[in-house]
């Protein structure tokens, strides 16, 4: 007759057994997806923003977004930081007497901080719920209500710290940009980019995005250039001002897979707030991880043998002591 002891034993060699069988297996390893074809996005040049924040107003004002304070009078709309009200903020770096403008030395820049709706997004993979999606054709990144259980995996995985919670909602919600995407059907497009003065923000597809950043930093400081404003390739509203001193370096071209929000500044990125990344996507590694943990029956085995072991230890003396005289 077999002893409570020789089963605990078979259960943990059959659960070490099958993890090393399922350990030789391949991982399930996926390329980083790209950019859809189609993407949708905005070029935002540091350059060309004043710090007027017009584009923070609009956002608010086509969200349906309550003012946040950080001041003590509450005149004002003064949020420190994007959250669950407030999608889109324009940030200020300061060094020194400040200045010359996009200096690093005794100066000063601005930069825009909203959702860079990557090719290959970790807050869309983390979800699971399927309420963070990313169109097959736009490539933008939205969120559906809905579907949401207030788990906050999405705050977590995203390298740029967008998605962020509302927990002055009573269902949880996740606030987080989503190019205006409700207003499409208007023949609107992103609020922040359609009331930008000088054109800093800038609305389209990001292919032609990406040739209309790659033309400007290969302007000499000073060159009077055409700076189109609202939309891409929409009407007209270009103008005409002196070229910046731009970073030879467009910022979302290849990090992170490459996304479809795209930045030039003539600080560096790191010191105007955006993290140095590296050209894969997180959620590739992620979701390799995942599928060869679970997908192979890795970690299931693994947890199984953690219980059998605690099980193993908890099994008291005289249980033991009754185990050898059944024998």
């Amino acid at each position: 007759m077999g002893t409570r002891r020789e089963f605990l034993k078979g259960v943990l060699a059959s659960g070490a057994a099958a993890t090393a069988c399922a350990a030789a297996v391949p991982a399930l390893a996926r390329e980083t997806r790209p950019r859809p074809p189609e993407a949708l996005g905005l070029l935002y040049d540091a350059t060309l923003c004043v710090g007027c924040k017009a584009c923070v107003a609009a956002c608010k004002a086509a969200n349906d977004n309550p003012p946040e304070f950080s001041t003590v009078d509450h005149l004002w709309d003064t949020p420190l930081d994007t959250s669950g009200h407030t999608f889109n903020l324009i940030k200020m770096y300061r060094n020194g007497t400040m200045e010359v403008k996009d200096q690093e030395t005794n100066g000063y820049a601005f930069m825009k901080t909203s959702c860079m709706h990557c090719g290959d997004p970790s807050c869309v993979s983390a979800c699971p719920v399927s309420a963070m999606t990313k169109d097959p054709v736009t490539g933008v990144v939205g969120y559906n209500a809905d579907k949401c259980i207030g788990c906050r995996y999405c705050v977590v995985a995203c390298p740029f710290g967008i998605p962020k919670y509302q927990y002055d909602s009573p269902t949880g919600r996740i606030g987080k940009c989503e190019l205006c995407r409700h207003r499409y059907k208007d023949g609107h497009y992103s609020a922040c980019a359609e009331v930008c003065p000088t054109g800093a923000t800038l609305y389209g597809k990001t292919s032609d995005l990406l040739i209309e950043a790659k033309r400007r930093i290969a302007l000499k400081p000073g060159q009077p250039a055409r700076f189109p404003r609202g939309k891409l390739g929409g009407p007209d509203q270009s103008y005409e001002t002196p070229a910046g001193k731009y970073l030879q370096h467009v910022y979302g071209e290849k990090e992170y897979g490459g996304t479809q929000v795209l930045k030039l500044s003539g600080v560096n990125f790191a010191k105007v707030g955006m993290p140095d990344l590296p050209p894969d996507a997180a959620a590739a590694l992620s979701e390799t991880i995942q599928h060869n943990l679970y997908g192979n029956l890795i970690m299931p085995f693994a947890v199984l043998g953690v219980m059998t072991y605690v099980a193993k230890r908890n099994v008291k003396p005289d249980e033991e002591s009754s185990d050898k005289e059944d024998i």
